[in-house]
């Protein structure tokens, strides 16, 4: 549909893009599984009793760390595969993914304390969800600075150290509080029974007005922002590929609401990680194959082959594994949390 990478042939054309597909993955893995375990932290303190909270935590508390696996293969797999774009990213956005790990560390540590303390737990309580909220706020801004694009000269960043910080960028930082906030609302209404899921309904409508709001604000915002993604959208003939895409998404929102207004349990989270994959899908459409926007492409920036199929031989064993980790750790520990945690927190 775009035409780029024809003048690269054989391994040195299709490695970068089974890799770009690969790396796609485990960022969209870790966007969906620890979006949710986030958005149990940005409602954490909204949540009035202690015993709301105890359940919201157990919820996420046997998967969590497993789901921050895929924020290493993807950032890892980055390095190995993509080292130029790896060596031009990291300068530009060093302080919002050190702000993002110093608030993921604050919210680990709190998920180990929490459960020993008496006194203090008002303090992990706090260090769980402003850790949550402010990783998902860094994450989004991060997606902000790369819908804009990068300055760079060669193979280098040349831009300034705060180029990340904009209006634009504070404006995903928001949307991405919204929409893990869904996530985090849904997978309670999933979870739980009783008054705390009736809490989480609200939550859930709320959380998705609010997402709603912010993506449209976002896809009004892009064609003022000077990189001409808008063409993909509305040129002949990528508008009859891409129109279906806002088309769905606004389909699948309703049914959210619909499927919480009727009292649905699993469905409104199923859509949600639905919502949040068309997303990714625009956010595809609207860069490929930039993997420095707006200039690098993965071609551009893709190691040497010989490098590419070594590094894939580990990842086809690695990836795996992990998906199949993943799938398990969520079968045993399926099913709701029970109202008394006392009685041993999961039922089946």
């Amino acid at each position: 549909m775009f035409g780029f990478g024809m003048e690269y042939e054989g391994a040195a054309f299709w490695l970068p893009l089974v890799w770009a597909g690969l790396l796609a993955l485990a960022v969209a893995m870790y966007v969906v599984i620890d979006g949710f375990d986030l958005g149990v932290g940005i409602l954490f303190t909204a949540a009035s009793k202690g015993n709301w909270r105890d359940r919201m935590m157990i919820s996420v508390a046997p998967i969590w760390d497993g789901n921050e696996t895929w924020l290493v293969l993807g950032g890892g797999g980055l390095f190995a595969v993509f080292s130029v774009a790896y060596a031009i990213l990291l300068p530009a956005l060093y302080l919002p993914l050190i702000l993002m790990l110093l608030a993921l560390i604050f919210r680990g540590v709190a998920f180990e304390f929490r459960f020993k303390a008496e006194k203090s737990q008002f303090l992990w309580d706090n260090a769980f969800h402003y850790g949550s909220l402010v990783a998902t706020f860094a994450q989004g801004m991060v997606l902000g600075a790369f819908v804009q694009g990068f300055t760079i000269e060669g193979r280098g960043f040349t831009g300034g150290t705060m180029d990340w910080l904009t209006p634009f960028s504070v404006m995903t930082g928001i949307g991405l509080v919204c929409g893990y906030g869904l996530l985090g609302a849904t997978w309670c209404v999933m979870k739980t029974s009783g008054e705390l899921q009736i809490w989480a309904r609200r939550k859930s409508i709320q959380f998705l007005i609010g997402t709603v709001v912010a993506m449209t604000i976002v896809s009004a915002w892009v064609p003022f922002l000077g990189t001409q993604i808008q063409w993909r959208w509305i040129s002949w003939p990528n508008i009859a590929f891409v129109a279906p895409i806002p088309a769905v998404t606004a389909i699948v929102c309703w049914q959210i609401y619909s499927a919480l207004r009727i009292g649905r349990d699993v469905s409104p989270f199923l859509l949600s990680i639905a919502l949040f994959l068309l997303g990714f899908l625009g956010l595809a459409v609207s860069l490929f194959p930039y993997i420095v926007p707006p200039k690098m492409t993965i071609w551009e920036a893709a190691n040497a082959v010989s490098a590419l199929k070594f590094a894939l031989v580990g990842y086809s064993v690695v990836m795996p594994l992990t998906l199949a980790y993943t799938a398990y750790a969520y079968w045993v520990f399926r099913g709701k949390v029970a109202e008394d945690i006392s009685t041993g927190g999961y039922g089946h």
